[in-house]
């Protein structure tokens, strides 16, 4: 399963060609794509037009749905953040830790275009698509 970043969706909807839109538009369809709650709220706040909210939405929610949080995951989430920070590396956002870690645990790949992610790669195993 791949879960697909806020950072990709974004843009995806807004037209940017990069590497990681070009491999979203070959996934899409083709291959089982997961959006997490968090991930869900972060894009489709972003749509100014009601238009555009309601075709993004009806998309992403055709998507497998994940929870991205939960007890464990956060308690988890945390002991990663201090394990990247004891190596001197701080994510920026917490939501980032989250997302790594809900992949991790869940054995998912990420899709993603935010380098906070790099080192949860590098150290944790997250694995990542690209």
């Amino acid at each position: 399963m791949i879960l697909v970043d806020t950072s990709v969706w974004i843009d995806y909807f807004n037209g940017t060609i990069t590497a990681q839109t070009g491999k979203l538009d070959s996934l899409l369809g083709q291959e089982p794509l997961a959006i997490g709650d968090l991930i869900l709220t972060e894009v489709l706040q972003g749509f100014a037009d009601e238009r555009d909210f309601n075709q993004a939405r009806k998309m992403l929610t055709s998507l497998t749905f994940v929870h991205l949080g939960g007890r464990e995951i956060a308690i988890q989430a945390a002991k990663n953040f201090r394990a990247l920070r004891r190596l001197g590396v701080t994510v920026r956002k917490t939501i980032d830790t989250v997302i790594a870690t809900r992949c991790i645990e869940s054995g998912y790949d990420l899709l993603h275009s935010d380098r906070d992610f790099d080192p949860l790669a590098r150290h944790l195993g997250l694995r990542v698509v690209l």
